[in-house]
């Protein structure tokens, strides 16, 4: 006896079941999510230009100096190495943006660790 044929399913049909079982996104979700990151960029610019919530340095705002060449300078200041505490009274950076910052540093060996939490300029 021959088996009778089911229904065939559309090709459209199956690629939407695909995307919604294993949570593949659509050219839609990826529309919106590159409109949330511009607003957020434009958002984090604004905040930036304006220096809210932050203490911006006036070296700093004159010349072309990077976070790096700031926190090195305040390291090259203490001959015995300086706390980070201290690093980051100086420069006003945020606690995340300075460890980024005394990572970074250490990984070009500009700054050596004394201790846990000295650094001393290499």
């Amino acid at each position: 006896m021959a088996r009778k044929k089911g229904k065939s399913v559309s090709f459209d049909a199956m690629v939407k079941f695909f995307m919604q079982y294993y949570n593949i996104p659509t050219k839609k979700d990826i529309e919106k999510l590159v409109e949330r990151m511009d607003r957020l960029e434009k958002v984090i610019k604004e905040s930036e230009l304006y220096g809210k919530g932050r203490r911006i340095s006036t070296s700093a705002s004159r010349s072309s100096e990077t976070s790096s060449d700031m926190a090195l300078e305040v390291i090259k200041r203490f001959k015995n190495g300086v706390g980070f505490s201290e690093i980051q009274e100086i420069t006003g950076f945020g606690e995340k943006k300075l460890r980024n910052v005394i990572y970074r540093l250490h990984k070009m060996k500009k700054v050596a660790r004394k201790s846990r939490g000295i650094y001393i300029a290499s």
